[in-house]
């Protein structure tokens, strides 16, 4: 299980990302995009996903994953439990949808300097 709070210090670390507060949530941005959002209760964050996963993710993992609500269903996004998943996933997850905001260049120096490939 990870928290909000352990979301954030990662979130915070991320070229190119600042933390807002909207209507009482915490919302994390590239320029105008949000990339991941936190649910006010803590339990839950949303986050940039490919479309073309998300149903898959669902199906394999519920206890995990969720769809956004209908009016969200048009974005690249989607729902995670936070106490179904531990640092390491919320870790890949969290890189994944800022790496889909940041320009790619940004993204590849990123993950250059953390040693990945």
């Amino acid at each position: 299980m990870v928290t909000a709070d352990e979301i954030r210090a990662l979130a915070q670390t991320l070229p190119r990302s600042y933390e807002v507060l909207v209507r009482g949530q915490i919302k994390f941005r590239v320029g105008q995009i949000v990339w991941l959002a936190l649910s006010k209760d803590g339990e839950r964050m949303g986050c940039g996903f490919p479309k073309e996963m998300r149903q898959a993710a669902v199906d394999a993992e519920p206890h995990k994953f969720q769809l956004p609500g209908q009016s969200d269903m048009r974005f690249n996004w989607i729902h995670v439990r936070l106490d179904a998943i531990d640092a390491d996933e919320m870790r890949d997850l969290v890189e994944e949808a800022w790496s889909r905001a940041v320009p790619l260049y940004v993204a590849q120096e990123y993950g250059r300097a953390q040693g990945y490939r």
